[in-house]
């Protein structure tokens, strides 16, 4: 018979966030794969739990993967963790556990502790739908590209993000949309645990100002719902001079966006030309930014 896999949650800071369930396989596996032998090391002392460990992480997951999974079919049970929370989210591990699936080996889930669900739960957002992206994209560009498709969902977007990139990619979320409500987690469940939560302008002022260190989670909020559409006839009336002046505005800005790049080649700074801009047309300033970065991007 082969063995199994467990995967296994652990904590994302305070080492007592762990289940009863999950020390019992812990202490009972023939190996533990680990992220980082020696952050588990600490852990398992921690909790008088003594077991073979192995490394998987990112660098040697192709040769760390296919010796496990020789182990397994040979009848050994094997503890999956990751250095905080559950594996195979935004990790390796999800390789693992793909390439046990796919020969056969029993997968068992061992849940616990879980950075996301632990930001959402004190981000008083309105979240009860969120789509989790994974670490944000890196560069304004597909930062904004990003933004966009979530513009008008009310889906809160979930994200883990770096501490050096977290502030310009504020400036990046601020320049989209600066009143939208967001929070920002930094090493939750740890001595230093912090908790932000305004507006995403007011956000990027307050990391501007100090240095960031940490585990980081940003939840933005999803769109607010407008008010619904009238039934019958007069929905399509209202669909059709929404659709007209939909059309009309993207005439404008994209006139307004011509006249902020005439500006930009002649020497002005970006800032000052959406500003001389905006204030002729009457365009909001910072939808004309967002436009003007992107078009500038590409």
């Amino acid at each position: 018979m082969t063995g199994k896999l467990y995967v296994c949650a652990t904590p994302i800071g305070n080492l007592q966030d762990i289940t009863l369930r999950v020390l019992s396989v812990l202490s009972s596996v023939a190996v533990i794969a680990a992220e980082d032998t020696r952050h588990t090391r600490k852990l398992l002392s921690f909790h008088g739990i003594s077991r073979p460990l192995v490394s998987y992480h990112e660098h040697n997951k192709q040769e760390a993967g296919a010796a496990l999974i020789q182990r397994l079919q040979a009848g050994e049970d094997i503890a999956l963790v990751t250095d905080a929370g559950m594996p195979a989210i935004s990790d390796p591990g999800r390789d693992l556990v793909s390439a046990a699936a796919g020969a056969g080996i029993t997968v068992v889930p061992v849940p616990g502790p879980s950075a996301v669900t632990a930001a959402l739960s004190v981000s008083g957002l309105f979240a009860d739908e969120f789509t989790f992206v994974g670490f944000l994209p890196r560069g304004a560009k597909r930062l904004l590209g990003l933004l966009d498709e979530f513009r008008y969902q009310k889906r809160a977007l979930v994200a883990y993000e770096s501490p050096r990139r977290l502030v310009s990619s504020l400036e990046v979320i601020a320049a989209f949309d600066p009143g939208r409500r967001i929070c920002v987690t930094r090493e939750l469940t740890k001595v230093h645990e912090e908790v932000f939560r305004g507006a995403v302008s007011e956000a990027r002022d307050f990391f501007s100002a100090k240095e960031v260190l940490g585990e980081i989670t940003v939840i933005v909020e999803g769109a607010k719902p407008g008010p619904g559409a009238k039934a019958g006839h007069g929905a399509e009336t209202e669909a059709a001079g929404k659709a007209h002046g939909a059309e009309q505005r993207e005439t404008a800005q994209g006139e307004a966006l011509d006249e902020v790049m005439r500006l930009v080649q002649g020497g002005m700074p970006l800032n000052e030309a959406v500003r001389t801009v905006a204030a002729k047309t009457g365009l909001k300033r910072n939808e004309l930014y967002r436009l003007a970065l992107a078009r500038k991007l590409g």
